[in-house]
């Protein structure tokens, strides 16, 4: 008679393994046999292997492994392992909570200005056919599918949407056409995702300049101030950091006079071409 052991996603201290960061997880023991019990818990689907072949995919509740044996697989079971083959049957349990992924990288504006986006999307498994799709369409190593992994996959999608619409828009336009590279990255990524059985839910896209110079400079332009009055503005702001009494005047545009004098410098020492040395 089959060992009854039963087969779940909880380890022996009773800690489940399914965190917010796994996907997929693969049991990892061989004492899955005919007889065992499968537990799926509400927030999970479990997918049934024997010696590479799909036999079945469960919802929540707990089932009995109970598949008809060969002849031959049931001479070597009794004759090697008292009835009992390792390694027969694999259990692959699919997250089906509702996932987030974040991820980062850098595209280019029309100018060719740099940028830095951050994307938040998020993910969950929907059914036991996308469960199915997931197994056999998304490869691992180990025994997780954690969402790095994923993320490794949709980058490159999420790449190619921002600098679709990023390289052809002005870098002060950019926030302007959040809403429309919000819409594309979801096409494509929704698109993308369905391969492997994966329904992308919402997405959030921010998009910055990746010089914190050109983030102060856009900011200042979004009080009125034309370009040239930026860049006075961005310096005199950097001279009153440093305590120099100048910067009102550096927005002015105008000299820096003590009761009308101009306190100036005479520069002419310091242009003359260094002196020769001696010779000996």
């Amino acid at each position: 008679m089959a060992i009854r052991n039963v087969i779940s996603t909880l380890t022996a201290s009773g800690e489940e393994v399914m965190g917010p960061d796994v996907l997929l997880y693969h049991y990892p023991g061989n004492d899955i046999m005919n007889g065992s019990l499968l537990t799926v818990e509400s927030n999970h689907f479990c997918v049934l292997k024997s010696r590479g072949a799909i036999l079945n995919c469960y919802e929540t509740g707990q089932y009995q492994v109970d598949t008809p044996q060969r002849v031959l697989v049931g001479a070597i079971q009794q004759a090697f392992y008292g009835g009992q083959s390792p390694w027969q049957y694999e259990a692959i349990y699919v997250n089906r909570a509702k996932l987030v992924i974040r991820a980062e990288g850098q595209a280019l504006s029309r100018e060719m200005a740099q940028l830095r986006y951050q994307v938040d999307y998020y993910i969950h498994v929907d059914s036991k056919d996308d469960a199915l799709k997931l197994v056999q369409h998304m490869p691992y190593q180990g025994h997780f599918i954690k969402t790095s992994e994923v993320n490794t996959y949709a980058a490159p999608v999420l790449e190619q949407s921002i600098n679709q619409i990023c390289q052809v828009t002005p870098l002060e336009q950019i926030n302007e056409r959040i809403h429309d590279i919000t819409d594309l990255v979801t096409a494509h990524l929704q698109e993308f995702l369905n391969t492997y059985g994966i329904t992308l839910n919402n997405v959030k896209v921010l998009v910055a300049p990746a010089d914190e110079l050109m983030k102060k400079l856009i900011s200042l332009r979004a009080f009125g101030l034309d370009e040239e009055h930026a860049i006075r503005y961005y310096i005199a702001m950097l001279m009153a950091d440093r305590g120099l009494i100048t910067a009102p005047n550096m927005i002015s545009g105008t000299g820096f006079t003590i009761q009308g004098a101009s306190p100036l410098v005479e520069t002419g020492e310091y242009l003359k071409p260094p002196a020769e040395p001696a010779k000996r």
